[in-house]
C-alpha cells in the first residue's frame, strides 16, 4: 500500500507498444530528488520484464520504483519461471536497492487453458477488427483467466476497440465473468 505524500509510480509493461509515451520517465526525473537515477531504474527494469523470455499475452506484469528504490513486482503469469526470473533480472539492474516480489503464478488448470486459447482466437482472429494488435511483439490486450473468469488488461488506441474487445470476451463460451480493464492510449497520463 502506498502511504500517502510517498512518491511512486506503477508502470505497466504493456509499454513495450507505441502506446505509452516516454514522458513517463521524463515526469518521474523531475519529481524525484534522485529523478535521473530513478528514470534510469525505470528504463532499465521496463527492458528487463519485457524481454522475459516466456512473458506474452496470458501475462500481466506491472512494477513500482518507490523513493528509495526498491522495485514492487506485481500481475499474473501462467509459468512459474517468468515469476522467479522477473525477480533475478530486475536484482541485477544498477540502482534497484531491493526487489519485493508480488506476482502471482495462475493456477494450472485445463479448463483456463482452453478458455485463453479460445480468448486469444476470438479477439485476435485474423477477421477480427482487434487483428491489428497481434501483430505487436507482445499484442497489447493481455488476456488473464484464473478459475473461469477472464480480466482483460492493456492499453487500446479507443473507447470502441476496448468495448469490441470486451464484448467479444464475453462471447467466449464457458466464461463465468469477463472483467474489463483496458485502458485507453489517450487517457494515459503524458
Amino acid at each position: 500500500m502506498i502511504k500517502k505524500g510517498q512518491l511512486a509510480f506503477c508502470i505497466a509493461l504493456l509499454a513495450i507498444s507505441t502506446f505509452v509515451p516516454a514522458i513517463v520517465a521524463n515526469a518521474l526525473a523531475k519529481a524525484t530528488p534522485q529523478g535521473a537515477l530513478s528514470a534510469r531504474v525505470i528504463r532499465q527494469v521496463r527492458h528487463e520484464l519485457v524481454t522475459l523470455p516466456y512473458y506474452g499475452v496470458f501475462d500481466w506484469l506491472e512494477f513500482e520504483v518507490r523513493p528509495d528504490n526498491t522495485v514492487v513486482l506485481r500481475g499474473q503469469v501462467v509459468r512459474p519461471t517468468t515469476k522467479s526470473e522477473a525477480e533475478s533480472r530486475v536484482k541485477d539492474v544498477e540502482g534497484v536497492s531491493k526487489v519485493v516480489n508480488e506476482i502471482e503464478v495462475l493456477p494450472l488448470s485445463p479448463m483456463d487453458d482452453r478458455l485463453r486459447r479460445a480468448l486469444y482466437r476470438t479477439i485476435y482472429g485474423q477477421n477480427s477488427p482487434l487483428f491489428r494488435y497481434a501483430i505487436q511483439a507482445t499484442p497489447s490486450i493481455h488476456i488473464i483467466v484464473k478459475n473461469g473468469r477472464a480480466t482483460l488488461k492493456g492499453i487500446v488506441a479507443n473507447k470502441g476497440d476496448a468495448q469490441l474487445a470486451y464484448i467479444r470476451a464475453r462471447g467466449v463460451p464457458g466464461l463465468f465473468d469477463v472483467k474489463n480493464e483496458l485502458q485507453i492510449e489517450s487517457e494515459m497520463p503524458q
